[in-house]
């Protein structure tokens, strides 16, 4: 299988809440919207996305995001499939998780302040998001958070730790079985 078989069938299992779901399907080429190819990433900034995913998805028994590369998956979907919109919205919530933080901590932006606290932050943007998709109309902007949070999942997921060490992997899948039974804790299938 290849990565967009793979991502086609990960925006399926999410419902198409992927934002950008139909770049996806397409391999992100769209011919009525342009998309924006002028943002440039820095070390740095995969290194800030790196810490703002593991802190949604941490190391556990299981690699985390960080493990997964996710923070440069997203540097690279944010680049070559967000319209030039979405790519505001995306690089204003990295300054704003910043700004937040600075407010909230003493000074101290995201990678200065300690994992519980960056937890809490995160915490609290993630009760912001789910207020703004309540409220929000079909024409407003989507919450960066919630490009992040969507980012972070597909990123991991569709990587070889998120598939292979955090999902049941098959590499060759046998004979279709339609009615597996399920024991509470058992990992969800890769796809």
């Amino acid at each position: 299988m290849n990565r967009r078989d793979a991502l086609s069938r990960v925006a399926l299992l999410l419902g198409g809440t992927v934002i950008g779901a139909e770049f996806f399907l397409s391999g992100c080429t769209s011919s009525d919207k342009k998309v924006g190819q002028s943002v440039d990433f820095t070390a740095d900034d995969i290194a800030y996305l790196d810490e703002v995913a593991e802190t949604i998805i941490p190391a556990t028994d299981t690699p985390g995001a960080k493990a997964a590369k996710v923070g440069t998956f997203m540097t690279v979907m944010v680049k070559d499939c967000y319209d030039e919109k979405n790519q505001k919205v995306f690089l204003d919530g990295m300054n704003k998780i910043n700004e937040d933080s600075r407010k909230k901590f003493g000074g101290n932006a995201f990678m200065k302040i300690t994992p519980e606290q960056r937890k809490q932050l995160l915490t609290e943007l993630d009760k912001e998001q789910k207020e703004h998709a309540k409220n929000k109309n079909k024409e407003d902007d989507p919450h960066f958070f919630t490009l992040m949070k969507q980012l972070t999942l597909l990123g991991y997921f569709t990587s070889e730790p998120g598939a292979t060490q955090a999902l049941r992997y098959v590499p060759v899948p046998g004979r279709f079985d339609a009615c597996i039974p399920y024991k509470k804790g058992d990992k969800a299938w890769a796809l």
